[in-house]
């Protein structure tokens, strides 16, 4: 069958279209034919310094995959082959990854595809509903009525963010760098739009709260952006990051005011092989699956490559500002 392996870390062209053989499904596990394969910053991060599992090369990227069971293994239950799913599993360097055209997958960790959506709006759902939902349902502990700060509303994980706190019946104001991306949140629900470049988003977020601060805020972006979100924050409110705070991050406005700290990072079950935590995943894709196909939910793929442009996928994401989701399409229905 045909992957994209990378050879090396470095640059997307050590991203190579090569055959590999296909793959026989374990016990509990699903053979899948992949339609699409989401492309994630991850990929990109894991591409230029090395996988997890650096001795283990070359290795096939992806997390995100949507397809079709071909075969399962004898012990599963819950699907046969037809079934269109959708799953993040694979792709850190030791487990295959999605950027190929067959890849195995424990059942557990695998939920049904929306019906309304498209393989390639399900191959992009994943890592970030998953990463989402966990910030903010579960690290930040968001309830009906709160206030919430989303940085980065247009982005992979913002965009869909900002629908799950709407749907838990919270209060959004999100920061975006442009006209185009203040028109996308408002149509996924925002509250409010803050441009950034242009506005203090601690003030203004202040001044939306009535000078309380917000009871949660999301960070999507890392860097300074993490400790200057301190003052947004209200007085023993929570503050949720996907990035490692800076070494040098300044903790003083956090502890005056009592801020719960959180760090959510979606990959820790299946670095640490915490099949429970992977189960639940799968729980949380079904869940998002069901809210798709009720019209509640959305998810924005602006970017389509085939699997052997893997490369050029790489670099358009690297390139930074980018809105919604990059796929690789990888065949037919």
């Amino acid at each position: 069958m045909k992957a994209v392996l990378m050879t090396a870390a470095g640059n997307p062209e050590v991203l190579q279209l090569q055959d590999i053989p296909k793959p026989t499904p374990g016990n509990r596990e699903l053979l899948v034919r992949l339609v699409a394969a989401g492309v994630n910053p991850l990929d990109t991060k894991l591409r230029k310094r090395g996988t997890f599992y650096p001795e283990q090369m070359p290795a096939t990227l992806g997390c995100d995959g949507a397809g079709i069971v071909e075969a399962v293994g004898t012990e599963v239950q819950k699907f046969v082959p037809g079934d269109e799913v959708y799953f993040c599993y694979g792709g850190l360097g030791a487990k295959q990854g999605n950027y190929a055209e067959y890849t195995t997958v424990d059942e557990r960790f695998v939920a049904n595809k929306p019906k309304s959506a498209s393989f390639a709006a399900a191959a992009a759902a994943p890592l970030v509903l998953i990463t989402a939902w966990e910030a903010l349902y579960e690290r930040g502990r968001l309830q009906p009525g709160d206030k919430v700060l989303i940085h980065g509303g247009a982005g992979g994980v913002g965009h869909v963010a900002i629908q799950l706190a709407k749907l838990k019946g919270a209060d959004v104001v999100t920061t975006v760098s442009s006209p185009e991306k203040a028109n996308l949140v408002t149509q996924f629900g925002a509250d409010k739009v803050i441009f950034y470049k242009q506005t203090d988003f601690v003030q203004a977020t202040l001044d939306w709260t009535n000078g309380e601060g917000v009871d949660l805020a999301f960070d999507t972006i890392g860097g300074e952006i993490f400790d200057q979100t301190f003052p947004a924050v209200r007085i023993y409110g929570d503050i949720v990051t996907i990035l490692e705070p800076n070494s040098n991050t300044v903790w003083k406005v956090a502890r005056n005011r009592n801020l719960r700290i959180s760090l959510e990072l979606m990959l820790t079950p299946m670095i640490l092989g915490n099949v429970e935590s992977l189960q639940h995943h799968g729980e949380i894709l079904q869940q998002c699956a069901n809210w798709i196909d009720e019209n509640k939910l959305k998810i924005e793929v602006t970017h389509q490559f085939p699997l052997e442009e893997a490369a050029k996928a790489h670099q358009l994401l690297e390139n930074g500002a980018i809105t919604g989701k990059i796929v690789l399409l990888i065949s037919d229905n």
